[in-house]
């Protein structure tokens, strides 16, 4: 029996309706979803100049800086991609683990190879730009874990295996917070990096790490060779960003309470190597 999950219902912010619901907004949102935007950014959180953002950022979002390391950092960027202090994971291969701390949302794939969200349908193509790929999930499960600026922006391998393939796909940076999908597909359009990994308890189990509104940079280490559980794949550097796992059909059983929590309309909060399920 899973130990209860607190789960998470996202307030809008005011600045987020104002530049993808009004007029004058969305022509100021045009100028930032653009990847030179984000580049721009990203130069001045690896200054130095960055750090004075440090102490504000962590009382704005309260950040409990309990499990990381006592460290000055040169950078807010470097302060953002921080480590754990310690890092435990699920060791039972039989567990499916989160890859990261996430509000997590479930959805089943139809024999279309469709997920909907809020009644809307998603392409799985449309997020891989690869028909055949697609097909190999038909029937079974897309979990979309998205990243808030508080959480902890390193991610893992899920399960021991082989990478078979990486692909990134150029795009724009929308905000990856639901509203943004009310006018945009961003799984379609956001620029965005998949992994096609052979796993031992899994299957075939492909990965997206989505960018985001000024999040221009997805730093994965290993682009092929074999890969353990628990084992860090990445990290994002400035934003809330988005990782996408896809499972193949009767590959894993995820706990009950993620598919109910969604259908609710609530994300579920999850640490990065916590048990959301188990293999079949």
């Amino acid at each position: 029996m899973a130990a209860e999950r607190t789960v998470f219902a996202l307030k809008e912010s005011a600045a987020l309706r104002f530049l993808y619901e009004t007029p004058l907004g969305r022509f100021w949102l045009k100028l930032l979803i653009c990847p030179v935007v984000s580049r721009m950014c990203g130069v001045f959180m690896d200054s130095r100049l960055s750090r004075s953002l440090i102490k504000g950022f962590i009382r704005k979002n309260g950040i409990s800086m309990e499990r990381y390391g006592e460290k000055q950092y040169a950078s807010f960027n470097e302060f953002f991609c921080r480590r754990l202090k310690a890092f435990s994971f699920d060791k039972d291969p039989g567990s499916l683990i989160a890859p990261c701390d996430a509000k997590l949302s479930a959805f089943p794939i139809n024999s279309q190879k469709e997920f909907f969200i809020k009644g809307v349908p998603y392409r799985v193509s449309d997020l891989l730009r690869n028909e055949e790929l697609a097909g190999r999930y038909e029937g079974g499960l897309c979990l979309i874990f998205r990243l808030a600026v508080d959480d902890y922006h390193r991610y893992c391998y899920i399960d021991d295996g082989v990478r078979r393939e990486a692909r990134f796909l150029p795009g724009k940076l929308h905000t990856v917070q639901p509203i943004a999908l009310r006018s945009c597909n961003i799984y379609r359009e956001n620029c965005r990096e998949y992994t096609v990994m052979e796993t031992e308890h899994f299957g075939c189990v492909t990965q997206v790490e989505v960018g985001a509104l000024l999040v221009g940079k997805i730093v994965n280490h290993q682009q092929d060779g074999a890969f353990v559980r628990g084992q860090e794949k990445g990290f994002f550097c400035y934003g809330g960003s988005t990782i996408v796992l896809l499972l193949e059909k009767e590959r894993a059983q995820l706990f009950p309470e993620f598919f109910a929590n969604t259908e609710r309309g609530l994300e579920t909060i999850v640490k990065i190597g916590e048990k959301i399920g188990r293999k079949l």
